[in-house]
């Protein structure tokens, strides 16, 4: 267990170490003897030191009945018995919620395999808003989902983003700042005292004198992290309803979303422990974007070619 951990509940420290699984599913997991520390099981309300050593035993769970198997077309970057990679287009949501009952990711991923149904969520670990474009991975089995799972716990899974940001950000940064829900937004998220830790780093790739082409690195993997920091360091996203609505930019109005794009991930096969890197090219919408900015006349170009 992580010392920044210490003094919460098992339950809640399991919730903070696999973010992309329900409270509801981890307790169960609790109370079934499912989760050891150091070797011992233990009842959800105990609380953690710091430095415990966690194991989870996954099983067989049922298919999914509430989500079903719809023919969507996925971009697929890479697949084998393990694991899938997907290239997400905007404006697919990632998996069910209020509002979006089907047609998302998760109902895709049922219709191309069918045996995803036994899978937590159809094997989806990590997430991207509705808007945002680019990599993610897919488990296809309940071992190659724990393993990865594991890696995105201890930090190891690598993921960088292509950002358009209004205003002229003239150098790299580091942005250090916690992040929680809004107080009075509850919707979105805040920088706020007492949030979870999060650590956003952010190269320049190109300027454009009143807005600025940057490339972002995930230490942590808060929600709307990269959105949040840029916004809360004066540089929110172009096209960003939510964080960035009160900039308006000439270019905006032709672009209808944050713009953000998940352009590398990087992490270890979950069975051959080989590394791997995958990349996905900034979608035409977005290029389109840094093309309209580039006829209006950058005023300094620090990487002149595509982004990579």
């Amino acid at each position: 267990m992580p010392a920044g951990d210490a003094g919460l509940r098992l339950d809640q420290a399991l919730a903070r170490l696999v973010p992309e699984l329900s409270r509801a599913r981890l307790k169960a997991w609790i109370d079934s003897g499912r989760v050891d520390v150091d070797g011992a099981a233990w009842v959800a309300k105990r609380r953690v030191q710091g430095g415990e050593t966690l194991t989870i035993t996954i099983v067989e769970e049922p298919p999914l009945g509430s989500v079903e198997a719809q023919p969507i077309a996925l971009a697929i970057v890479y697949e084998d018995e393990s694991i899938i990679v997907v290239d997400k287009p905007a404006g697919l949501v990632v998996h069910p919620g209020s509002g979006n009952r089907d047609g998302t990711l998760q109902n895709a991923l049922l219709a191309h395999d069918a045996s995803l149904a036994s899978i937590p969520r159809a094997g989806i670990v990590h997430r991207l808003d509705k808007d945002t474009s680019g990599l993610l991975v897919v488990a296809r089995s309940l071992g190659a989902h724990a393993h990865l799972v594991r890696q995105l716990a201890a930090r190891s899974v690598h993921r960088a983003y292509a950002a358009v940001v209004h205003g002229d950000l003239a150098r790299a940064a580091v942005i250090d700042a916690p992040i929680g829900r809004h107080p009075t937004r509850r919707t979105t998220m805040a920088v706020i005292e007492g949030g979870r830790p999060a650590r956003t780093h952010v190269d320049v790739v190109e300027r454009f004198g009143d807005a600025t082409l940057v490339r972002c690195r995930l230490e942590t993997g808060r929600t709307h992290q990269i959105r949040v920091h840029l916004a809360a360091a004066g540089h929110p996203l172009i096209g960003d309803p939510a964080y960035g609505s009160h900039r308006r930019h000439a270019i905006a109005p032709t672009f209808a979303r944050q713009a953000l794009h998940a352009i590398r991930l990087e992490f270890d096969h979950p069975v051959s422990a080989s590394p791997m890197r995958f990349d996905a090219p900034v979608p035409a919408d977005f290029a389109t974007l840094i093309d309209a900015l580039r006829a209006r006349g950058a005023v300094a170009s620090l990487h002149p070619a595509p982004v990579r």
